[in-house]
């Protein structure tokens, strides 16, 4: 059985229950974990609320220095750490080892940043004084972390709050808590106990007690909208801090200039990879007319040469879904896409043989001609499936475009630079790309609009959030002296 991180021990849940992950690629167990609930929520707060005045007083550059060997330490285990996620979660071996090395990147980036915290001065508010802007960290806060990028989306969150200067417990996903628990068991070979914690559990139980939890000051939270719903209501009773990065339809624009082999290429990367589990990915494409039909046959038949199957096959380019719940979801949107006039070019059925039979395997889709009420333009689809509509011109494009509670990433295919300009502005998403293919970057901050989300994640943003930011004025002692005397 794998165990928790608490207080810098791995150990089992008070309660000594566990429970199977199974290996969504043949149904067979991968592990146990913990069956954590409130009272080890309880122990792993405590642990940390006893570190955080340590390492609160320990400099930023030492806390990135630790940061750093952390992360050099993660990549001496890239290989251990690849084959469990890929059990675990379906990715293939290749994109688990990209995974582990986005986590990596992220620990160092922030690593880096610890030698610039800083806060303010503001001379002369009034006579005699002056003020000062501390930065201090907000305290215990806790990382909520889901399962399609079970360790990069933890290291968003893990990276910029210990950097800051807050310790942490984390709650992984129930279904993929096995790669987070070794990871952080091994950066707590090199952080002070206590820092950094995980707790693993049913989300009805052991998540809900960390959102509840009165000691803890901020959550971080990736998952579907409805969810992070319930993360602000139960957030709020407490006034906690969050940051939310929630569901996703991101629009791509294809316009009559564009490079049409980039963009396509672009398209079947960006919405396919990871099984097309992911909520930043390419959901709907909006091609103009004229480039219209180059560009799907183009698209189908890069789709057609995708090959599917266990992640650990060195053949496989995509892995099952997740969850059979996850693929019937899927299925439920394409049927759905049909009755609405679509029709689906490509993929969109089960892989036939032994070898998927207990898997939660389907062949990627490529859906044309669907109405725009239909669920896949409506929905976030968190599968292997892509509607393409065609458009007149921009301002169709972008009107389609925004025509979604979602805002959380975009991209515009296109030579004519005011086209760009446009639609960089215009386009109701926090990131947007400019002939370029759907990559995020710690330097740059990442956070939804509309129902995508609350706050910011990656770029020296990220550490704000984990943050407080306080006031002080001070005044010269003659000031004060001449104020005793009544001057």
């Amino acid at each position: 059985m794998a165990k928790m991180v608490i207080g810098g021990e791995v150990v089992a849940a008070l309660s000594n229950d566990e429970y199977p992950v199974y290996n969504p690629a043949n149904g067979a167990i991968v592990d146990t974990a913990p069956k954590g609930d409130a009272r080890d929520v309880d122990r792993a707060v405590d642990a940390a609320e006893r570190a955080f005045p340590k390492w609160w007083a320990t400099p930023g550059a030492k806390r990135g220095e630790l940061v750093g060997v952390g992360a050099r330490k993660i990549t001496e285990y890239e290989d251990e750490l690849a084959r469990i996620l890929t059990r675990e979660q379906g990715k293939p071996l290749l994109e688990a080892k990209r995974e582990i090395r986005r986590f990596v990147h992220t620990l160092e980036h922030y690593a880096g940043l610890g030698k610039n915290l800083r806060g303010g001065y503001v001379p002369n508010l009034d006579d005699g004084k002056y003020g000062i802007i501390l930065k201090r960290p907000i305290g215990v806060v806790a990382a909520i972390v889901p399962w399609n990028f079970p360790v990069s989306l933890m290291g968003n969150k893990i990276a910029p709050a210990l950097v800051a200067g807050n310790t942490i417990v984390v709650k992984p996903a129930s279904t993929t808590p096995l790669t987070d628990l070794r990871v952080i068991e091994l950066l707590n070979q090199v952080l002070p106990r206590g820092v950094l914690n995980i707790i693993t559990g049913p989300g009805i139980t052991a998540g809900e007690a960390v959102l509840a939890h009165p000691k803890i000051r901020k959550i971080g939270f990736t998952g579907a909208t409805e969810t992070g719903r319930h993360v602000m209501q139960v957030a709020a009773q407490t006034i906690k801090r969050v940051t939310l990065e929630l569901g996703g339809s991101d629009p791509m624009i294809v316009c009559d200039d564009a490079n049409i082999d980039e963009a396509v290429s672009a398209a079947s990367v960006g919405r396919y990879y990871n099984c097309g589990q992911a909520c930043l990915a390419i959901k709907r494409v909006y091609v103009f007319d004229q480039v219209y039909e180059q560009f799907v046959d183009k698209l189908a038949g890069k789709v057609k040469k995708l090959r599917v199957g266990d992640g650990m096959a060195k053949t496989s380019m995509l892995g099952p879904l997740h969850t059979a719940a996850q693929r019937q979801e899927v299925e439920e949107q394409l049927a759905d896409a049909l009755k609405h006039g679509g029709q689906v070019l490509v993929g969109g059925t089960r892989p036939q043989g032994a070898e998927f039979e207990k898997g939660n395997y389907l062949q990627p889709a490529l859906i044309v001609d669907a109405d725009h009420q239909a669920r896949v333009a409506q929905e976030e689809v968190f599968g292997p499936a892509l509607p393409v509509w065609r458009v007149r011109d921009l301002d169709e494009a972008i009107a389609r475009a925004n025509s979604s509670i979602y805002g959380l990433g975009s991209s515009v295919w296109t030579r004519d630079l005011n086209k760009a300009n446009r639609a960089a502005e215009q386009l109701e998403a926090g990131y947007t790309w400019i002939n370029s293919a759907a990559i995020i970057y710690d330097e740059l901050p990442f956070g939804g609009f509309k129902q995508s989300g609350v706050g910011k994640e990656h770029g020296s943003e990220a550490l704000d959030y984990y943050s407080e930011t306080k006031a002080v004025v001070i005044g010269t002692i003659a000031d004060q002296e001449d104020a005793a005397r009544g001057e």
